[in-house]
């Protein structure tokens, strides 16, 4: 059975998700990289309201713009 995908940013807070993939240019993948988000990892949303969605791996917590947010596609975890 094939989760659903869907971008980062439709998550809601409390939610555990899987990097599915990044849909977007070298650069940014590069950037999101470099902050330590790679296709594969398992993340927490720690908040998504209205500003920054806020992104927990293991101890670090990481602030993503709204755009950049759009462009990680994920699947719920258990």
């Amino acid at each position: 059975m094939r989760m659903k995908t869907l971008p980062l940013n439709q998550v809601s807070a409390g939610k555990h998700v899987r990097i599915v993939a990044i849909d977007a240019g070298r650069g940014m993948v590069g950037q999101l990289n470099h902050m330590g988000l790679f296709a594969g990892d398992s993340v927490k949303v720690v908040q998504n309201n209205l500003g920054p969605l806020i992104v927990a791996k293991g101890p670090l917590r990481l602030a993503l713009g709204r755009g950049m947010s759009h462009k990680i596609l994920v699947e719920e975890s258990d």
